[in-house]
């Protein structure tokens, strides 16, 4: 049938996709033909650039890389069969012969299909200024420079988990002020953000990429396939965690009128461990005040603090709702000091805000909270698109270049500068990423950087990763430092009193 035509179509289609992978790439099929005559190397770098008058994102984490090697690059990657697809491929897609056969065939003679390129890195989950080098490319046999840049759409995506990560770790500074201001403590300070971004995703692999990315900073997450990466790829058995929770078809099946049964219901099949339960299907303030603080008061206050309830309001304006709420909630259940003299609601009891979530509404909320003398203990936090969607490659201003070559044996620094926009002026030669005298961060450009103070790492080369992280790793180098933690240290905010080296962005100035 027509319909099983499209289906087999479709098959076949995504099996070249897949077998080709990164081997379909029109923008750069035809670049081998465009250096000059006589190279033999060639270096690029990455970068996440420092755009001038920019005061959002000062720092970066870097994460990502492992899974694209392990996924992508390493191994075995060029097979006959791949060969051939792709000079089919490419002979229909520009109509005429530009496909480079033979230099691919060559990659299979002579490395047994094994890409020739070496790959230094700074350690996953390292936290770099903007503006500095986060990896360098180059080949490793003259015969094929122009891989170098060949892979740069695979490995460019490193912008994606980059920015999650450290757009995650932003929530997590802005959380963590508050919590230590109106609590005193930082503890649960690692489930206070929720990652519902599963659904708002554009695929599979950006839910894990980006899911993942989140598990750096946080252990809270709906994102399953964000574990399955920190699991295949970072060495995590299970990197986050979630709880029951319920959703507004769960509610509303039971009808207006049995909305009461509906939230009853969810506390007998969860008897134990803390449940979530979204309560604004219809009236948010009643479902409070008349259900969970009267008809079913007594069923809350039996639950331990192990195994609280959590009231999710799920429209409105956060911050005006979620205030509301927890009054309504003090009338009903009565509230304490805690020892900073802030407020917080029995232990069996807190609320998660999952809707309008971003880094400045969280901001606004606690302060808010705060200001009502409420501690930030009382709530978690869900984000979905802001977290893994509502962000792009300009976001930090990725950026992979070429600043080194070399022809007839001799070696040349290159660069672009652009007289319409010169922050998208680029490095210069060989690169190494140091902490200096001052024990600032910084990029020393045209090879004169010295190896032994270099903090990039070869983690790939010849085909093989030479260099694994786990995420336990990741972690630790990612962790916050106490200086974030104090009055007005976040997002846009430098920290006042934190180790040199990461105060400043020295971008290649020396």
């Amino acid at each position: 049938s027509r319909r099983n035509m499209k289906f087999t179509f479709l098959i076949m289609g995504l099996h070249l996709i897949s077998s080709l992978t990164w081997l379909i790439m029109s923008l750069i099929i035809t670049h081998y033909k465009q250096y000059p005559p006589n190279v033999s190397k060639v270096y690029s770098y990455f970068e996440c650039r420092r755009k001038r008058g920019g005061t959002q994102f000062s720092e970066i984490v870097f994460f990502g890389l492992q899974y694209l090697l392990k996924k992508y690059l390493s191994g075995r990657v060029i097979t006959e069969e791949k060969i051939q697809e792709a000079k089919v491929f490419y002979q229909m897609h520009f109509r005429q012969t530009v496909f480079d056969e033979e230099g691919w065939r060559k990659v299979l003679e002579k490395y047994d299909g094994r890409l020739p390129i070496r790959i230094k890195a700074v350690p996953e989950g390292k936290i770099i200024p903007r503006g500095n080098v986060l990896f360098t490319v180059e080949n490793t046999d003259p015969d094929f420079f122009w891989l170098t840049n060949y892979i740069e759409t695979m490995l460019v995506q490193m912008w994606y988990p980059i920015s999650v990560a450290t757009i995650s770790r932003e929530f997590k500074k802005i959380l963590a002020k508050h919590l230590k201001a109106t609590s005193g403590s930082l503890e649960g300070l690692d489930f206070k953000l929720h990652d519902f971004g599963y659904r708002g995703v554009s695929s599979q692999e950006s839910a894990a990429l980006g899911g993942a990315a989140h598990l750096v900073n946080f252990c809270s997450t709906d994102t399953v396939a964000g574990l399955l990466m920190a699991q295949r790829y970072y060495g995590c058995p299970m990197a986050g965690f979630s709880m029951p929770a319920a959703e507004h078809s769960t509610i509303i099946s039971w009808g207006r009128s049995r909305e009461k049964e509906a939230f009853e219901s969810m506390l007998d099949q969860f008897p134990t461990g803390p449940v979530s339960v979204v309560s604004d299907s219809y009236d948010i303030f009643k479902a409070c005040r008349h259900i969970w603080g009267d008809k079913l008061k007594e069923r809350v206050i039996e639950r331990s603090e192990d195994s609280c309830l959590i009231i999710r309001p799920d429209s409105g304006d956060p911050a005006e709702t979620l205030i509301e709420v927890i009054k309504i909630l003090e009338e009903c259940f009565g509230c304490s000091l805690n020892s900073q003299g802030f407020k917080v609601l029995p232990s069996y009891l807190r609320i998660i805000q999952g809707d309008g979530i971003d880094l400045n509404s969280v901001d606004e909320i606690l302060e808010k909270l705060s200001d009502e003398g409420w501690s930030a203990e009382n709530v978690f936090f869900g984000c979905g698109s802001a977290l893994l969607q509502k962000l792009n490659r300009d976001t930090l201003n990725c950026a992979f270049k070429c600043s080194y070559v070399e022809i007839n044996g001799k070696g040349m620094d290159v660069y672009k500068q652009p007289v319409t926009d010169p922050s998208k002026g680029s490095k210069r030669g060989l690169l190494s990423l140091r902490r200096n005298s001052d024990d600032f961060i910084e990029t020393v450009e045209r090879g004169v950087g010295k190896p032994e103070e270099d903090m990039l790492v070869i983690v790939f080369e010849n085909g093989s990763i030479v260099q694994e992280y786990t995420l336990e790793e990741i972690r630790k180098n990612a962790r916050l430092l106490e200086d974030y933690m104090a009055p007005s240290q976040h997002n846009q905010d430098e920290p006042k009193s934190l180790e040199p080296h990461q105060k400043h962005i020295m971008n290649g100035v020396h």
